[in-house]
């Protein structure tokens, strides 16, 4: 299973592409507008959505919540939330 992640200083973003039927509700409701639809296709022929702003990205999870296949999941770092 194709697997993508970023990560910035709040954590990591993880994307299992496969999973992803390409509803965009993630990308709808992402309160920073820092994802976007992929120009690649998943095995599937959907387009999943793409961390474009990694550094934008709050890491609020709206995302992961909100898609109902669970293709999107993050990581948040322990550290920061030490500092925060």
């Amino acid at each position: 299973m194709s697997m993508k992640s970023w990560q910035n200083q709040r954590g990591f973003l993880f994307l299992k592409e496969e999973r992803c039927k390409g509803c965009g509700f993630c990308i709808d409701l992402c309160p920073k507008k820092v994802l976007r639809q992929s120009e690649v296709m998943n095995a599937k022929g959907y387009h999943p959505p793409e961390l474009y702003d990694v550094e934008g990205c709050i890491m609020c999870d709206i995302c992961t919540e909100i898609c109902p296949d669970f293709a999107i999941y993050r990581y948040r770092s322990k550290e920061r939330g030490k500092n925060a």
